[in-house]
């Protein structure tokens, strides 16, 4: 299984080697038919601390890295 590969912003870069990025996705309501915008926090890690608040990264999945962190800033191509 391919791991995913998500893109958001920076929110915060206080401790050392983590960031947290915030992922914003949008679908439609089954319902209302109004679009709904939602979006999650993740904790990344970035090695070399080079990414500061408002960067657009993207990150993808890796084996748990700490209690809280479970992707990494993806190095393939910059967002």
């Amino acid at each position: 299984m391919p791991k995913r590969i998500l893109t958001g912003t920076v929110t915060g870069d206080k401790n050392d080697q983590t960031i947290s990025v915030s992922v914003e996705r949008r679908f439609k309501h089954p319902l209302l038919q109004k679009t709904v915008r939602k979006s999650k926090t993740y904790r990344a890690h970035d090695e070399n601390n080079e990414f500061k608040i408002g960067d657009s990264v993207r990150i993808i999945e890796c084996p748990p890295r700490s209690k809280t962190k479970r992707w990494e800033v993806y190095k393939g191509a910059e967002a």
